[in-house]
């Protein structure tokens, strides 16, 4: 189970499916290409990409978990990623930790804790991301908005 995994499972159960299956992305998309940029780019004398076993956190700055993202418009996948994060260290490590989401180019920083509410949804998730990579078959795919710019738009509808 990892982060990014949370973070498909809330965008496009298909796309967790795939990604499960190790099926490469499109590394030319311009949406991956502006992800990576921002990862390369954004608090880079900060970054430490740390590793604590399924986990890799962005960077810890004041004792708070940091998860960069290129923008906002996937808020709630990204909250989700964050907070497996949070549920992580404090099931794994015994460290409670506050989190932020941060979206450099718009400048902007949301708090994120885990909540009750939040640990419950987390442990739901987990539970579906286990379903979704265990099937011999991909979910259906349904058209969203945001398919376009999906890496994995050819598997869908090409």
């Amino acid at each position: 189970m990892t982060g990014v995994m949370m973070q498909y499972y809330v965008v496009c159960k298909r796309e967790l499916w795939f990604a499960s299956r190790h099926l490469e992305i499109d590394r030319e998309n311009p949406a991956v290409v502006r992800g990576q940029r921002v990862d390369d780019t954004a608090y880079e004398e900060e970054r430490e990409n740390l590793s604590l076993g399924m986990v890799s956190l962005d960077l810890l700055q004041d004792g708070r978990v940091v998860e960069v993202k290129p923008s906002s418009s996937l808020e709630e996948p990204a909250t989700m990623q964050l907070s497996y994060y949070l549920w992580y260290l404090e099931e794994f490590a015994d460290a409670e930790r506050d989190g932020v989401l941060v979206h450099p180019t718009e400048r902007r920083r949301q708090p994120v804790t885990l909540d009750a509410d939040r640990r419950a949804k987390v442990e739901d998730t987990i539970r579906g991301i286990h379903e979704v990579i265990t099937s011999d078959t991909p979910p259906e795919a349904t058209e969203k908005p945001f398919c376009s710019a999906c890496a994995y738009h050819d598997f869908c509808w090409c």
